[in-house]
């Protein structure tokens, strides 16, 4: 992987910090990992411990769950700009319950674990970029949990495409009605009614 390839995608996790010192900058980069992978390969798997933080630069990845019929649930989407994690495991280090897999070639910047502690120690700013993170995924999953309390499934899936019209034409709507918690035939009865207005 060569040098130019390597910056770029570190930049674009770079730039969704609080701007850093030309010192943090560095031992940010020097420890950042990159993984390239193809469609439908996993990010990581139920019954794994997420050793590294992912910051997606390029890609789209999907997170579910396998239900107790063995259905596949799905929590989620994360694409560029976006950290994938299952950020209450990864902060106590314990096996995760989702899968992670990619619908596209996605391409993911990698944080270590023992980077982040250090880097809380280690530098001034390192609440704050441990505090960012977390603000990130934490208002995805409590936005989802809102969603189910108090929004009609219409209400659902007109925020979704509101928030996300990137989106639309990048996921099935198998996986986009599992993640509104609908069946596949009322998502198109409700998109037929959308558009007739």
């Amino acid at each position: 992987m060569d040098n130019s390839y390597q910056e770029d995608h570190i930049r674009s996790y770079l730039d969704q910090l609080h701007p850093m010192t030309s010192e943090e900058i560095a031992s940010f980069s020097a420890k950042l990992k990159i993984i390239s992978l193809q469609k439908k390969d996993f990010f990581l798997k139920r019954g794994e411990i997420q050793n590294e933080m992912g910051f997606i630069s390029v890609g789209l990845i999907r997170r579910f769950y396998i239900n107790e019929k063995g259905n596949e649930i799905t929590t989620g989407f994360n694409k560029e700009k976006e950290y994938i994690t299952d950020y209450p495991s990864f902060i106590r280090q314990k096996p995760t319950k989702y899968f992670m897999q990619c619908l596209e070639p996605s391409i993911v910047v990698c944080l270590p674990y023992e980077v982040i502690q250090e880097t809380y120690e280690k530098f001034d700013n390192g609440q704050l970029y441990g505090r960012l993170m977390a603000e990130q995924t934490l208002t995805t999953l409590n936005d989802r949990i809102e969603g189910f309390l108090f929004n009609t499934a219409e209400e659902r899936y007109l925020k979704f495409i509101t928030e996300n019209p990137d989106l639309v034409n990048r996921i099935s709507l198998t996986h986009l009605s599992s993640l509104l918690g609908i069946e596949r035939q009322s998502l198109s009865r409700i998109r037929k009614k959308i558009a007739a207005k």
